[in-house]
Order: structure tokens, then sequence, then C-alpha cells
């Protein structure tokens, strides 16, 4: 799976950030497995999958933060 940046994440709409995000978890949670049963290659690859869950959940974030700001400016 590619990570993307944020920006990329945000271009995404909120059931594509969900699926990333489920995907990403699910994806960490292999890299784990792998890692605990000494079959992981490339150990970076849990720091990244990790950097990109902290991506999605941030963009997720700031879209709540921002309709909740409109909602009340309204």
């Amino acid at each position: 799976m590619i990570s993307l940046r944020a920006r990329d994440l945000r271009d995404l709409n909120d059931d594509e950030l969900a699926n990333r995000l489920a995907d990403t978890r699910q994806e960490l949670f292999n890299l784990r497995f792998q890692a605990a049963a000494g079959a992981l290659e490339n150990s970076t690859r849990l720091k990244l999958a990790k950097r990109e869950i902290a991506r999605i959940l941030t963009v997720q974030h700031d879209r709540g933060t921002s309709k909740t700001r409109q909602k009340v400016q309204s």
C-alpha cells in the first residue's frame, strides 16, 4: 500500500478515508503479527503505517472540527 501525504488524504471523501483507515489498520495488525513471529523483513513499514493512521485520523478530526465551527457560526 502506498503512503499518501496529508494533502492527498484531504482530497478523499469521508467513505474513502474510512476505508483507507480500515485498510491501514489491518496492514498494521498484519505487520505486528509478522514482527512477533520474526518474519518481518522491513521494520520501517511499521513506523510508516502508524504515521499514515495518524495522518488519516488528523484529517478526519479536522473535518469534524470545521463542520462544528460552521454550525456554531450559523
